[in-house]
């Protein structure tokens, strides 16, 4: 590996039509990105193609994908099969504004593929988890919603709090300060969230008991992917669990990333039911498709009049065929095993790495997807991953990057996506890659910061 700044004037002249993208897209739109999580120095990657395990950048430099759409491409890119349905449906009309024949076959294929009795389909993560929180809040008559300290749950005002909080204005570990996560957020809003520490257990009980009369939800990621990669410790699912039970909230699993993860999601993994689940990212094999899942009891009450939801593009053809393919025909047990053993293979072969080249690094990881945490100490929460080495983790991708490589998700508090397209081949040139850079990575790293700036 070369220095940081040999990688990076190497990154430039790699890409300069990237480069100037950037600049003629910042002349529009705002930062020339259209969610701020793509925005990175020295400026973001522009694309031009994908196929299979394979992107093309605006230079035609060709990458191993790693990526995958931020967990949203298990199928790969491109699927043959996906691609040949999808150019079928599209000839046959992309919205109806009435139902798609084809919607309740996918509405059961997921509700016996992930537990939920019903489930109502929306396009993203963010219109799920924000139902999902007005469901919780229409059927106890409760206004909190309890969320875990640095987890995001999409950008709607509810839930964005506390999503990467600096330490200075955090408070105390066991009942952490909610600090809003954007400005331009209510006030109001902000105090009905209660922000608790991940994988603190008493922590979290004593803060749902301080206001036991007012919980209406409790939201979390199972494996919390805003961190890196964050396993829950033995019995915190379950415990919460107990914790809604006792006080009549509702547990809401934001599955919006492990829903594809295993084959049945978290439920599948961890043997531990929400009342509440929401599904997204890979389901449609890059289509926007999302659901709200879960019991009889709680979703029959969604009737007009009562509890809103609505949206012109819920449930369109194009959505409802994609996701059925992807998950009858390409996100299969067989398919989502060969996903499951590269994901654990590289995970081996980054740890085999970390260890023989001495580097200071915890590689975390299940299901397709895992991470490189640049830390000394497991990263067990948000207060935690604050001391990773955020500088040698933005060394390490540049360099990967300059190698062929998209080693992961863009960012330290992202991770890695194993897809059916991955081969034993693309495994081997992956861990080849890591292999010439480790040696590298304690000459020095940039300094840079992960944290929010509100």
């Amino acid at each position: 590996m070369q220095t940081w700044e040999e990688e990076l004037q190497a990154f430039r002249r790699r890409t300069k039509k990237s480069a100037r993208a950037w600049e003629a897209a910042k002349r529009r739109i705002p930062s020339g990105v259209n969610s701020n999580y793509r925005l990175v120095d020295p400026y973001p990657l522009y694309i031009r193609k994908s196929r299979g395990s394979r992107i093309w950048d605006a230079d035609g430099n060709e990458y191993l994908d790693f990526n995958m759409g931020f967990g949203a491409l298990v199928a790969g890119h491109s699927h043959p099969i996906l691609a040949k349905a999808m150019k079928d449906r599209v000839s046959n009309g992309t919205i109806f504004g009435y139902e798609s024949v084809e919607m309740p076959s996918l509405a059961d294929h997921m509700a016996r593929r992930f537990r939920v009795d019903r489930l109502k389909f929306s396009m993203t993560g963010l219109d799920g988890t924000l139902f999902a929180v007005r469901l919780a809040r229409a059927v106890t008559g409760r206004r909190r919603i309890l969320k875990f300290e640095g987890c995001y749950h999409g950008s709607h005002d509810a839930l964005m709090v506390s999503i990467k909080p600096r330490k200075e204005v955090s408070g105390d570990p066991k009942a952490p300060n909610p600090v809003p996560s954007s400005k331009g957020l209510l006030k109001e809003l902000l105090e009905t969230a209660i922000v608790a520490p991940f994988n603190d257990l008493d922590a979290t009980e004593t803060l749902v008991l301080s206001h036991a009369d007012d919980v209406a939800g409790i939201i979390v990621e199972p494996v919390p992917m805003n961190m890196g990669y964050v396993q829950p410790k033995p019995g915190f699912l379950e415990g919460l669990r107990s914790i809604a039970d006792e006080v009549g909230a509702i547990l809401i699993f934001d599955e919006v990333k492990t829903c594809g993860k295993w084959y049945g999601g978290a439920e599948e993994a961890f043997h531990v039911r929400p009342d509440i689940k929401v599904l997204g990212k890979s389901i449609a094999g890059g289509f926007p498709l999302a659901a709200v899942g879960g019991k009889a009891s709680l979703l029959d009450q969604v009737v007009p009049g009562e509890i809103s939801h609505a949206g012109t593009f819920n449930a369109n053809p194009v959505s409802i065929t994609a996701g059925l393919v992807t998950l009858t025909k390409i996100l299969t047990r067989t398919g989502m095993r060969h996903a499951q053993q590269i994901g654990t293979d590289l995970a081996k072969g980054y740890r085999d790495i970390v260890e023989d080249h001495g580097l200071p690094a915890k590689v975390p990881f299940g299901g397709i997807s895992g991470t490189l945490h640049f830390a000394r100490a497991d990263v067990t929460d948000w207060r935690s991953f604050q001391n990773v080495d955020v500088g040698q983790w933005w060394a390490y991708y540049l360099a990967m990057q300059n190698r062929g490589i998209i080693p992961m998700a863009t960012g330290p508090d992202e991770q890695w996506t194993t897809s059916v397209a991955h081969s034993k081949a693309d495994l081997s040139r992956h861990l080849d890659a890591f292999e010439e850079v480790a040696e590298g990575m304690k000459k020095g790293h940039a300094k840079m910061s992960i944290v929010e700036a509100v």
